[in-house]
């Protein structure tokens, strides 16, 4: 039998995380599908790439639902395969490995709680129907064991895989599908939620700099500006990987060098929507204007923001250079990095 469900607290008075919600309109839309499900005891997959924060989204499906005060317990699929995945699942009974008297499988420990699927499309065909039983009936057996159990619990999947073309591939069962997917939440990707970097980067700067006792000042706008046009294929984990560096380093001329890098590398392979007509002509000078903007941030970082030098560098004249930094908005970089903070020399 399944839990009262009951009124449970906003989401304001426990989600600290601004990895989770943002000023976006695509996760204020996520907040609001989430509040309305999280309350009742269905099934829920959620869809995203990795680093978009799956498993953070689950633990607050966890701390919003009528299962709150029993365990939250993520496994992830990926990490664990073939047999050692199922009596992790499912346990095990005394004599199935030398030495071992037995032991109770993370279905058994989540009971009344919350049981995070990370990754479950990584699961092979014949772990995917031992799963399927455990949806349909809430029935689950140890590995040799002879009984069968009820499991009370709420099962969360997530997957940064398209499901549908797994189960066209014959890699998915589509009657498993089905049954994990009752309610679908899907991430987006943090170069559609560009809204929402400038907070991102203000907690995970005021997160680290508390973690690592530091004290590193503010992005500049430059940088700031680069983060916002970056690709960003590893979403909020790289972001965040990204500010620690900077926070320990204590320096941006690093990091914009890395974007930069990593920014000319995308150009060669730049994400083209193919919804409509393309206009090569404007593609083409787009991708054209942003490299420039980055080798120019380069040099001037190069050249420690002399801008003399750095017009020299680029074979550009003064003039042409004072234009450009401006058409890049790149005017108050030099600034602001003079302002930062030093950071401290112990961690």
């Amino acid at each position: 039998m399944s839990p009262e469900i009951r009124q449970f607290p906003r989401l304001d008075d426990w989600v600290s995380e601004p990895t989770v919600f943002g000023k976006s309109a695509a996760m204020q839309a996520l907040r609001t599908s989430l509040c309305r499900v999280a309350g009742t005891s269905v099934p829920i997959l959620i869809q995203g790439e990795s680093g978009t924060g799956k498993n953070i989204v689950a633990r607050a499906i966890h701390n919003l639902s009528p299962w709150k005060t029993g365990p939250f317990v993520r496994v992830n699929c990926h990490a664990i395969l073939g047999t050692p995945l199922e009596s992790n699942l499912f346990g095990y009974e005394q004599g199935v490995f030398p030495g071992d008297y037995g032991k109770s499988g993370r279905v058994e420990t989540t009971h009344r709680g919350t049981l995070f699927l990370d990754e479950i499309s990584e699961l092979d065909l014949a772990m995917q129907s031992k799963l399927l039983r455990l949806f349909e009936d809430g029935q689950l057996c140890r590995i040799d064991g002879q009984q069968d159990s009820k499991a009370q619990l709420r099962i969360v999947s997530g997957t940064s895989r398209r499901l549908q073309v797994e189960i066209e591939n014959g890699t998915f069962r589509q009657d498993l599908f089905y049954r994990i997917n009752v309610v679908n939440l899907r991430l987006p990707p943090l170069r559609e939620r560009r809204d929402d970097i400038e907070d991102l980067v203000r907690y995970f700067l005021e997160r680290h700099n508390l973690k690592h006792n530091c004290r590193a000042g503010s992005l500049s706008g430059g940088l700031l500006d680069v983060l916002q046009r970056y690709h960003w294929p590893g979403n909020i984990r790289e972001l965040e990987n990204l500010i620690q560096r900077y926070v320990i380093q204590g320096s941006e001329d690093g990091i914009s060098d890395e974007l930069v890098a990593r920014g000319e590398q995308e150009l060669l392979n730049p994400e083209i929507n193919l919804d409509g007509p393309i206009s090569l002509k404007k593609l083409t000078r787009k991708i054209t204007r942003e490299l420039e903007h980055k080798v120019i941030l380069k040099a001037l970082q190069a050249n420690r923001w002399n801008r003399k030098q750095a017009a020299h560098a680029l074979g550009i004249s003064y003039r042409g250079l004072l234009y450009k930094i401006h058409d890049a908005d790149l005017c108050s970089s030099r600034s602001a990095r003079r302002r930062q903070p030093a950071v401290a020399a112990s961690l």
